[in-house]
Order: C-alpha cells, then structure tokens, then sequence
C-alpha cells in the first residue's frame, strides 16, 4: 500500500497544516485527563483481513449525508457501508448511501455509532454481539449525552475528526479514554480557493426540526444579513444545509454543489456555525459566525470564526474585516489534512477480530 506516501504528497499541497504544527498542537494537551492520540501508522497493512460489513447508526437517522464523504475509500477497500435507518420512507431512491432497517440489515462485521442519541443507543442495543466503534462525523455539545452511559464502555475504538472535537466527544461519551484523532474525510479532497470579486456564501442551518433532526436558531437573523449583503452589491450564493427548507431562500443564487466545493469561490461565507465551519475554514475562507442568543455552539466552532454578529447591521462590516483562521487554530479545530478516510477506516479494521483472506 501506499497510503503513506499519498498522504504526504496531499499534504504538502495544503500548507495550512504541517505535521509539525499538528503534533504541537496535541502537545499542549498532554495534561488532559483524557487521552487524544494523534494519526498513526496504522496496522492495516499487518491484518490482512476480509472486506469488511459495516452498519451505521446516527444522530439523525435518515441523514445520510454524514456517511457519504466515507463511499470513496470504501469502494477502495471493497467495504460494504450500510446506514440503518427506522424506514425508508425519507431516502431518495437514487441516494448512494445503501441503507437498510436493523431487520433488514446484512450480517455485520462492526457497528459504528456516531453520536449517542436515541437511534444509535437503540441500534447498539440491537445488534449487542457485533463490535462497536464510536466515531464523531459531525459535531456534538460538549455535554453527556443522556444515554452516553449505556455505549461508552463497550467501544473498541473512539475516532473524532481533530483535538478539539476529540475533547467535545470525550465530554459528550462522558469517557477518559483514548480518542483517536484520524482528520475529517471530507478534507481529503479540499477545493482550491479562487475567489471571485464580492462573492459572499451564505451558510444555513436547519429551520424547521424534523424526525431527522432537530433545527438551530438564527434563520431570521441570517436572512437579515443576507439582505444587508445584497444591498450594498454583494453577490449572495446559498449553502443549504441537506435538511434546510429552500424555498426559503429562493431570492437567492443557491449553490448547485455541495457548501465546501462553493466556498472555493467565496470571498468569505457567513452563517449558523455548523459541521462544515471548519472544512471551509481550512480551505482558507474567512468566515463570520450568524449567532443568535438562543443559539448554543461549541466553543471550537466559534474558533474557526473570530468574527461573529448578533445584529444584522454588523453583517457588512464583519465579511469585509474577515480574515482567514491561523494555522494553529486549525490544527487544533480540523486536524490532519489528507489521508483522513484511510486513517478512519484503519482505526475500524483494528476494531474487528481479523480473519486472514
């Protein structure tokens, strides 16, 4: 294999983060009574096992979006990925995520949960004898989740995408044990940033909750802004979050690719801070964080946008003072760049007894 020569080649075309700077990142939390382990060497290339079957169980059941960034790596590893879902009644029949109820789901080789809400506590409880991996792929509260207690002993191996989110996940499992940053796969193939002259992308969340998900504050304030923008001659291109209800923002350009790919283009983006906050901030785009009072975010994704409003009058000059986050905040808060998929799937392999092909 050659994974380690791969990753090097990615990263050094992406400067933002050196090794380096990552490793003096994880240093300084040495002291931490719960154990962050960096990216390793993995040792994959010492099990030769099978193709794996693995089932995913997440915070919002029928979102599959979370999942798809992991469809490359594991088409390469001849990987069978299949998200359990309570039906099908919310699954597009050309979504590429194969998904299946827990009575319908093939015999599985491991279960990874992704959060500790009712559906993944559930899902665990289905499938007891099946080896567990507990993996954060998108962010959580800093709090114990209120059914942390019954799932958090019986992880082989816990992943989260950076230091940061490792910290938040440690608290949200209410564990000390090991985290394993592995990067963010959605980093392993970041855009080039070419911004056009007063483009500005606008970042929603969710308005409106849904059985798949709950909804987050500021889609009143946001527009607001968005309307500031547009009046003094900005050019304003939509990100809609996968959940959000678009005939909200139908005034609007809104962007025919997915948020990360646009914000290439940007000049600089402001919205709710979500997951995708800091994969956009290690693309190098300055970012401006919509904040409501009744809005909770975590204190890492408020890291990735120095500049935040409350007032919607404060939209125009926060995206001209806007600058790109520095280097260390980003080790920190995105983690390794390049390789990111491999090294998560690694950490999988390493959680299942291996039989030799």
């Amino acid at each position: 294999m050659n994974d380690q020569k791969s990753d090097r080649s990615r990263l050094s075309r992406r400067p933002l983060l050196s090794g380096a700077l990552f490793g003096a990142a994880l240093a300084g939390f040495g002291q931490s009574s719960t154990i962050f382990a960096a990216a390793r060497p993995s040792l994959h290339a010492e099990r030769p096992c099978q193709p794996l079957n693995v089932l995913v169980a997440t915070n919002e059941p029928w979102g599959t979006y979370h999942v798809k960034p992991l469809l490359g790596e594991a088409k390469r590893r001849g990987w069978q990925i299949t998200q359990l879902v309570p039906d099908r009644s919310q699954i597009e029949p050309d979504d590429p995520v194969s998904t299946a109820t827990p009575g319908t789901a093939p015999p599985a080789d491991l279960l990874v949960i992704t959060g500790a809400g009712d559906w993944p506590a559930d899902c665990a409880a289905l499938f007891p004898k099946v080896p567990l991996a507990a993996s954060a792929l998108a962010y959580l509260l800093p709090q114990e989740a209120a059914r942390a207690r019954e799932l958090r002993n019986r992880p082989q191996a816990i992943t989260a995408r950076s230091p940061a989110e490792a910290r938040a996940f440690a608290s949200y499992l209410g564990t000390r044990r090991e985290v394993r940053v592995v990067g963010s796969p959605s980093t392993d193939d970041l855009p080039s940033r070419t911004p056009e002259p007063n483009l500005v992308l606008v970042l929603t969340s969710v308005t409106y909750s849904d059985s798949t998900g709950s909804a987050s504050q500021g889609t009143e304030l946001l527009l607001a802004c968005a309307e500031r923008l547009q009046a003094v001659g900005k050019r304003v291109l939509v990100g809609l979050h996968p959940r959000e209800n678009h005939t909200l923002w139908d005034r609007y350009e809104i962007s025919d690719m997915p948020s990360l790919q646009a914000s290439g283009r940007a000049e600089a983006a402001i919205g709710i801070p979500g997951t995708v906050f800091p994969l956009i901030a290690a693309v190098g785009t300055p970012l401006v964080g919509c904040i409501d009072p009744a809005l909770t975010v975590p204190e890492h994704l408020l890291r990735v946008c120095p500049v935040t409003v409350d007032d919607a009058d404060q939209a125009v000059p926060s995206i001209e003072c806007a600058q790109p986050v520095d280097a260390q905040t980003l080790a920190d808060v995105v983690g390794p760049i390049g390789g990111s998929a491999a090294r998560l799937f690694d950490a999988w392999t390493e959680s299942v007894p291996c039989d030799p092909a």
